[in-house]
């Protein structure tokens, strides 16, 4: 049986994964998850990845690593230090050794935008190689207060039943480090392990061509389409597990 660690993304928690985990379990899995220190304006992407490895047992040789948006940025450096079987990105942010997110996709972004992002720009000879790529993000989702409920509502929880979608915004918590999009990632490379994207076609925040393109590029892998928006495991949980569980020789 596997020992499937959960690890949320930007303004979420342990309580994320709450309507998930019963489905693991049911079929004799483990899950594991933890808060990160997300509301800690000077935690580091190396930092993030400690505190899931610090949870992490020592022992267990079949963990899946399950790492939701901004989690996609953190995975692949845990997977450095503890030996996992699989990588799952979720709606997911994508890593590329000694570039951060935002300089990704900073071509895309206007003059006044960067300027008041404070962004150095990097040799061109370093991001040329993102410049024919789809957009990351869904334009509409760009510079919103993610710390208003209306707005998590309208691109994170929108396709949500309405009460799980009060509960979520209810946890919500701050997002005070902001490693994950300005942070140069300090990854070697994504760990040659088994991989899986799963997108979101409902996704309202990161844009689902992109997340295509970037499986396929990065990863190697076709993404496995859900329909869901940004946070399946929260809107249709049991369709998640059922993807989660494919390869362990559950359904």
């Amino acid at each position: 049986m596997s020992l499937f660690c959960l690890v949320h993304g930007a303004f979420q928690g342990t309580w994320c994964w709450e309507l998930l985990t019963p489905y693991l379990e049911a079929q004799g899995h483990t899950t594991l998850a933890m808060d990160l220190p997300i509301e800690n304006a000077s935690t580091t992407l190396s930092q993030f990845a400690d505190a899931v490895i610090q949870v992490l047992p020592k022992t267990d040789d079949d963990i899946v690593l399950v790492g939701h948006s901004m989690a996609g940025t953190i995975i692949p450096l845990v997977a450095e230090t503890v030996k996992v079987r699989q990588l799952v990105f979720v709606a997911a942010l994508l890593p590329y050794p000694g570039i951060s997110i935002l300089d990704q996709f900073a071509h895309q972004l206007d003059s006044k935008t960067l300027q008041s992002l404070n962004y150095q720009a990097k040799d061109s000879s370093k991001l040329e190689q993102f410049y024919d790529e789809p957009g990351m993000y869904e334009p509409d989702s760009v510079g919103k207060d993610y710390s208003d409920a209306a707005v998590l509502r309208q691109f994170f929880y929108h396709d949500c039943p309405p009460d799980v979608a009060q509960w979520a915004i209810a946890k919500s918590r701050l997002q005070l480090s902001l490693a994950y999009m300005f942070e140069t990632n300090p990854l070697k490379a994504i760990p040659t392990v088994e991989r899986k994207y799963i997108v979101g076609t409902n996704d309202r925040i990161i844009s689902p061509a992109w997340s295509r393109y970037a499986a396929r590029k990065r990863l190697g892998v076709d993404a496995i389409e859900l329909a869901s928006g940004h946070c399946p495991h929260l809107s249709c949980p049991e369709l998640l597990a059922s993807v989660l569980l494919q390869g362990t020789g559950d359904r």
